[in-house]
């Protein structure tokens, strides 16, 4: 088993040339999301995410050869059956460049739908997939800024802090609004909201 921090992980860029073809929703999130919003990359990444939705993992991960997958959850990452999905209760599946013997990227699962995101912290919160994942010029989809600070609020992080900085001055109104809301429900009385 690898350490947990063999991480070398790919671009978008990379991650978007090896799922090329496939039809099925996938967009990066976490950090990444954001520069890719922003159009240039303002930190170092640590890791590379993406999510799919729970139904379409094995497409995925057929795409994604030469990998090895684990699912990943509460600190334990155990390796995945080529012929088993993750578990109901997981929702990350770490993949392993097997001759390279590092982490590339991780595949965080969603339950939402092709046509509807669902915010998986709080169900309550859904939006048109449509609404809710950009493009970049190049067709890299990415989950907007206001769904990844509303991940962000949570933990708070120094990076999570940077991000939010980087991001506020070029939240849309809109994009202010539908995130103010959400921390009011996820997170009440959270310093972001009133800063929006």
């Amino acid at each position: 088993m690898l350490d947990h921090d063999a991480w070398c992980p790919w671009h978008p860029a990379e991650l978007a040339q090896r799922l090329a073809g496939i039809s099925q929703p996938w967009c990066i999130v976490g950090g990444w999301a954001l520069d890719l919003w922003h159009g240039q990359q303002t930190r170092e990444h640590e890791d590379l995410e993406f999510t799919v939705l729970r139904h379409d993992q094995h497409i995925f991960r057929q795409a994604l050869k030469g990998m090895e997958f684990h699912s990943a959850g509460n600190g334990i990452v155990e390796r995945l059956p080529a012929n088993e999905d993750a578990p109901p209760a997981i929702s990350q599946i770490w993949c392993e460049d097997v001759a390279e013997r590092c982490w590339r990227v991780d595949m965080m699962i969603e339950d939402g739908t092709p046509g509807r995101w669902v915010y998986k912290r709080d169900p309550a919160i859904v939006r048109q997939r449509t609404g809710i994942v950009g493009r970049t010029p190049d067709g890299i989809p990415y989950l907007k800024p206001a769904a990844i600070l509303l991940f962000k609020a949570k933990y708070r992080r120094p990076k999570d802090e940077f991000d939010f900085e980087q991001a506020l001055p070029k939240l849309e109104k809109p994009e202010r609004e539908w995130l103010k809301t959400c921390l009011d429900i996820s997170h009440p009385r959270h310093e972001w909201a009133g800063m929006l």
